[in-house]
């Protein structure tokens, strides 16, 4: 049976500023008061999962048992058809120590040189975990396409090279609002507000 988040702190598993503001202005309505891994000081695992839902759930566990409170942890990534799903989830290392997602983009073009294949799609997984090892976990899929070059200073990541299907701006040129409502993470969201927080 689905463990339903019983309300108050919630550690989100994540040292990404733009993530876990994200991730906070999604889960505000339900009363969740939102911590992050870094401000609580918690180290990151190391990825070693062979997918999203993989990583995620290392992530969100491994938070949840060092702070003892219940944890959601995202793993995304953007992954190319071109590319054979790449840089998928490698997506943050492709960014390098200093996550450089400027130069993460330019490899992304670079690699991808003269294809016409641009379809791509982004992928999240969302993992709520609880200090005694229980987790529930949650993928939302958003479609589209690479451009270049980059567009728009909004969002973060690959956001700026990210054309949704049937849009006509990136998600880098998108309001945050806007992007909410049909982002990866948004339809991941639906999914876990829906089973966990319902």
């Amino acid at each position: 049976m689905t463990r339903k988040f019983p309300g108050g702190r919630l550690v989100i598993a994540s040292h990404n500023a733009g993530k876990v503001r994200e991730i906070g202005e999604l889960l505000a309505p339900f009363g969740a008061e939102v911590v992050s891994a870094g401000t609580l000081g918690l180290p990151e695992p190391e990825e070693t999962g062979e997918s999203f839902v993989a990583n995620a759930e290392l992530k969100a566990r491994a938070a949840a048992l060092a702070s003892g409170l219940p944890s959601l942890a995202d793993d995304s990534g953007l992954a190319v058809d071109a590319l054979n799903g790449a840089p998928g989830i490698y997506s943050a290392r492709w960014a390098g120590e200093s996550k450089d997602f400027s130069q993460a983009m330019a490899k992304v073009h670079t690699a991808m040189g003269a294809e016409k294949d641009r379809r791509a799609r982004f992928v999240c997984a969302l993992s709520l975990a609880w200090p005694d090892g229980h987790c529930e976990s949650f993928e939302g899929v958003v479609e589209g396409e690479i451009v270049w070059p980059a567009r728009g200073g909004q969002g973060f990541g690959y956001d700026p090279i990210f054309l949704p299907r049937g849009g006509s701006l990136t998600f880098g040129e998108m309001e945050p609002a806007a992007k909410h409502e049909i982002s990866h993470r948004a339809h991941a969201f639906r999914k876990l507000v829906a089973a966990c927080f319902g």
